[in-house]
């Protein structure tokens, strides 16, 4: 099945026209591909779909991030038909990123911690289909578009800090109840996310639970997948990675036949 190249395919091969070297990574010896950047013999391209999903989603990347092969904001644009990337500039936004921003088919969401608003800026903390739901009539028909800052804690940080035009959208925050059970479920305590991560928070958020879970298989298997470059053991046994593959086909199905 052919897929046509996303955004963040696109702006991979942007910021790659930039750079003066190769972008050096972890496994910089691996043959890769051009598109998961995955090692070529656990590559999950032909395994990718689309979901039917009513959510937007704009990353906004800090410089290399889109290089890194470690990069889960990829994973987001595999699966929602409508995902946008752009790189973040301090000086000179993204003039699309900009009229984006200001579509009217859209109600656009930065989705940051709240503690981070600044005098005046709408903080959502509960279920967002709830707040969809009760909103009036000026909303109604928008689809929601969730912005996502892509890059280290510290950059993202920066990238709000130093965004004027991010200031005056109404901001999506996770409570720190639903971060720990998200963290309970998962089995860590680093209380670390990737954007893939945020990402399933907010689906889960809007109500749309099948996508959700479909983008969690997904970050599970491109884990799997990668450590499975680094690990003998995993190599030895591929049926993990062979039963996520097949429980993400169970979950695209699922949501396509409801």
């Amino acid at each position: 099945m052919s897929i046509q190249p996303h955004a963040v395919h696109r702006l991979y091969e942007y910021r790659q026209s930039l750079s003066t070297k190769p972008y050096a990574s972890r496994g910089k010896n691996l043959v890769r591909c051009g598109r998961c950047l995955l090692e070529q013999s656990f590559c999950t391209c032909e395994h990718r779909r689309l979901l039917p999903c009513e959510a937007a989603f704009a990353l906004l990347m800090y410089d290399a991030e889109v290089l890194k092969p470690s990069n889960s904001g990829r994973l987001i644009a595999d699966l929602i038909p409508d995902t946008h990337a752009f790189l973040w500039s301090r000086t000179q936004p993204d003039p699309q990123l900009l009229a984006l921003l200001e579509n009217p088919d859209y109600q656009p969401y930065l989705v940051f911690p709240g503690e981070y608003a600044l005098p005046g800026q709408e903080v959502v903390t509960e279920a967002l289909s709830e707040v969809l739901a009760n909103q009036g009539d000026p909303e109604q028909g928008k689809r929601p578009l969730f912005i996502l800052l892509d890059g280290s804690w510290r950059e993202a940080v920066k990238m709000f800090r130093k965004s004027a035009y991010l200031h005056q959208l109404p901001m999506l925050s996770f409570s720190a109840e639903t971060l720990a059970r998200y963290q309970l479920r998962k089995g860590s305590r680093d209380f670390q996310m990737g954007t893939a991560e945020v990402a399933i928070l907010t689906l889960q958020s809007l109500g749309e639970e099948g996508c959700a879970e479909a983008l969690d298989t997904w970050f599970k298997l491109f884990i799997s997948s990668s450590l499975a470059t680094r690990s003998r053991l995993i190599k030895n046994k591929p049926e993990h990675i062979q039963s996520l593959k097949e429980q993400f086909a169970f979950q695209v199905e699922t949501l396509r036949l409801k």
